[in-house]
């Protein structure tokens, strides 16, 4: 661990012929200061060398994490999916019923705002036509009764003329008349 020094893995053997000088000078693989250096590796491996346990806490660390989060994936998953059922199920028909039933109350509405509507414009265009045949007529009428006037105008014009002329030949009778009495008694 230390140095340059290379480790013998714990409950191995070196290779033979390799010149280890260790296990040459303890002896044979049972003698008890073997199984002392065994045992001394050993703790030492457990007091010092803390890598397996880190990696064995690691993994397990990673594994809980994983599970919990796979738990908690499946459960999310469940109550989505058990929210499409239900929407799928239940949801979805009672609303396509509420729909449907509210759609053909409002096809009813506007049909009927429709007929309401295509009355309204027939009594509208009928009171324009009896509006526009009464104008007609009482244009017509007008024209009439102004032709009439223009007639009687032109009538009584005309007796108006000739009562003025009348008058105009009396005046001129009652002149000369008065001419030739004032002639007779201008001669006194």
């Amino acid at each position: 661990m230390s140095g340059g020094e290379t480790e013998t893995p714990v409950g191995c053997e070196a290779t033979p012929g390799g010149g280890d000088k260790k296990k040459d000078s303890l002896g044979t693989a049972g003698s008890p200061a073997h199984l002392i250096i065994k045992d001394l590796g050993e703790i030492h491996s457990r007091l010092l060398d803390h890598r397996p346990v880190i990696q064995g806490e690691t993994r397990y660390f990673v594994k809980e994490f994983e599970e919990k989060r796979g738990l908690r994936e499946m459960r999310v998953l469940e109550n989505l999916r058990n929210m499409i059922h239900e929407t799928n199920e239940h949801t979805l028909p009672k609303c396509r019923e509420i729909m449907q039933d509210n759609l053909n109350q409002v096809l009813q509405r506007l049909r009927a705002a429709s007929d309401s509507v295509c009355r309204l414009q027939q009594r509208e265009q009928e009171r324009k036509k009896i509006l526009n045949d009464h104008l007609i007529a009482s244009e017509k009428q007008h024209i009439t009764q102004w032709e009439d006037f223009m007639k009687e105008k032109h009538s009584r014009q005309a007796e108006v003329d000739e009562e003025h002329r009348k008058a105009m030949e009396r005046l001129k009778e009652q002149y000369a008349d008065m001419e030739k009495d004032l002639a007779k008694f201008s001669t006194f």
